[in-house]
């Protein structure tokens, strides 16, 4: 069976997560990418195509000048909608193209949430620094179409809200952003992953945010399950969206009681913490995603573990500058936990400062089953550990 990859820069949870599950499957994987060559050094046993992923008509044609596909995916954000476009072409299972549409544009993710009655936010496009005159604040300016926190920030006023506009756009001509009225309460992701049929909730995190304006996720905690009214309310905004086929990371915040969404990423969980979910619930995660993609159906019980415990950790650099010391790679477990280092940026690599998780040092993941063990662990190993940047 052949499944097509797409994908932009290696990500640790394609080399990591859906590559090795796709082997574990005997699948024939074929990754389309803009980007071939950084995918030939870190996979050179894969076979890889250069092909303008952000274009479905591309990638369509140039599936159909190669093998028959049994599966279309990809975990990219920026590629859902065309993947999704391209399934459907060849009449494979995928997600519905209008879902991946409006959960990558945030402007219409709050246009949809609001038509349903589920949720309305006051929210406003910008393809200028101008602020609208009925612009609540606090409020957040976003690009509409972003990721990871990038270029994202607390504005308190008419006058923050022009200036960094025009900084943002000044570094993304053409862009469109997004602002919208500030969200308070505490901030939580829910994980879930369906076939169409059947949708499984398996659990999520509290994040714990750098001081504003900026919105930089510093650590994770797993949360087993959050109350079943505010699952409710989160998965009828997800129905609304259309949101229910295969993997799904979804961002919320909870004030007094009610759920509200921050945003959809229409895919699994990045960061590692894809890696993490798939050790703390001892599922073959990766496998069931592709799985679904592939028409197969869930069970209806995944047996996942739910009596672990979990925390990442993201040391982050706090000034631009040229990394000069950091620990390496590291693997070991300490009072029954298991704590994995993965290193994120090499000795030697000059970075600016981003405010976002492009300012990630490493990411420290620790699985147990007593959160305060957990928490302790990690705590004492960043403290043992240290990193130089000069400036």
């Amino acid at each position: 069976m052949r499944l097509y990859l797409l994908a932009l820069n290696p990500t640790d949870s394609v080399s990591e997560g859906f590559l090795p599950a796709a082997a574990r499957l005997g699948l024939d994987v074929t990754v389309l990418t803009d980007r071939p060559e950084a995918h030939r050094r870190t996979q050179p046993d894969i076979e890889v195509l250069e092909c303008d992923v952000r274009d479905h008509r591309a990638v369509i044609t140039r599936i159909s000048t190669h093998h028959r596909p049994d599966a279309v995916f990809t975990n990219s954000d920026h590629l859902q909608a065309q993947a999704a476009l391209a399934a459907a072409y060849f009449d494979l299972p995928a997600k519905d193209w209008r879902a991946a549409l409006r959960t990558k544009d945030k402007a219409e993710m709050r246009r949809r949430l609001a038509t349903a009655g589920v949720d309305t936010v006051w929210s406003a496009e910008l393809t200028e620094p101008v602020a609208p005159e009925d612009a609540p604040y606090p409020g957040v300016l976003k690009p509409r179409e972003g990721v990871a926190s990038e270029d994202v920030v607390l504005v308190e006023g008419p006058d923050e809200l022009v200036t960094h506009a025009k900084e943002i756009l000044d570094r993304r001509p053409g862009a469109v952003l997004v602002v919208e009225e500030y969200l308070p309460g505490e901030l939580y992701t829910l994980e879930t992953l369906g076939d169409g049929h059947v949708r499984h909730v398996l659990g999520g995190f509290h994040t714990e945010l750098s001081p504003p304006p900026y919105f930089i996720e510093e650590s994770l905690t797993f949360v087993p399950a959050h109350p079943e009214p505010v699952v409710a309310q989160v998965l009828a905004q997800l129905d609304a969206l259309g949101v229910g086929f295969g993997a799904c990371h979804t961002e919320f915040v909870v004030h007094a009681g009610r759920a509200r969404i921050i945003e959809v990423n229409y895919r699994a969980i990045g960061d590692q913490c894809d890696l993490l979910l798939a050790r703390l619930l001892e599922i073959p995660l990766f496998e069931l995603v592709l799985r679904a993609h592939l028409g197969q159906r869930l069970p209806d019980d995944l047996g996942a573990r739910r009596d672990g415990a979990a925390r990442l950790e993201y040391p982050c650099a706090d000034r631009a500058g040229t990394l000069t010391e950091a620990p390496s790679a590291a693997e070991l477990t300490v009072d029954g936990v298991h704590l994995t280092y993965r290193p994120l940026r090499s000795v030697g690599e000059r970075h600016e400062l981003y405010r976002t998780n492009r300012d990630y040092l490493g990411v420290v993941r620790a699985v147990g089953t007593d959160q305060r063990t957990v928490d302790r662990v990690s705590a004492d190993f960043l403290a043992a550990q240290r990193w130089e940047i000069q400036s």
